[in-house]
């Protein structure tokens, strides 16, 4: 994709599966989870993290009220890259716990366009909402709503999306410690 797009990074959460570690600091292959999200969407013309820490080279932002879901975080992203910029055509929307995300977004950015968006599908047939090129337009009208709670797959849905099958455990976040362990034998 030649055309320029944004980056919406979620960020937040409690991090229980992990015994509340913060998923953002957490070091896989000697880098935390956030500089690896930041990494890969460099090519953006816009970048907000949402929730976590704050990012130099990125603007922050929290959802509201604060631990409210993914949704939410996602609108709260949309919100402030439209602050004070028309926004990029597409957007893409990754959790910052999916350390092969910088191979992840070329090929998203790849299908994605204005119209239609892509996300990666995992080896069961399932659609990462949080690993994502979406259409900004349709996002972004879908964002103009209370989401406190609301799932991230409601607010998608309907949305005209490709979908990129994932090889290679791109798709593979870590939430739990056995996820940890693996990423950590993985990428060292």
């Amino acid at each position: 994709m030649a055309e320029p797009w944004d980056a919406i990074i979620v960020a937040g959460g409690r991090g229980s599966r992990l015994g509340g570690v913060s998923k953002p600091a957490l070091v896989v292959g000697g880098r935390t989870l956030l500089d690896r999200a930041l990494d890969a969407v460099a090519g953006a013309a816009g970048v907000v993290v949402v929730g976590g820490p704050r990012a130099e080279g990125a603007r922050w932002t929290v959802e509201q009220p604060e631990g409210s879901g993914p949704a939410a975080a996602v609108a709260a992203g949309m919100a402030e890259l439209a602050r004070d910029r028309r926004p990029a055509p597409v957007t893409v929307v990754l959790g910052v716990d999916t350390p092969r995300a910088g191979d992840a977004v070329p090929a998203l950015l790849a299908v994605a366009g204005p119209e239609r968006g892509a996300w990666l599908v995992d080896a069961e047939g399932f659609a990462q909402q949080l690993l994502a090129a979406y259409p900004t337009p349709a996002l972004a009208a879908r964002c103009s709503a209370d989401l406190a709670g609301s799932s991230l797959r409601r607010l998608v849905d309907g949305i005209p999306m490709a979908e990129v099958p994932s090889t290679d455990d791109l798709a593979r976040d870590l939430d739990t410690s056995d996820d940890e362990d693996y990423w950590k034998g993985r990428l060292g």
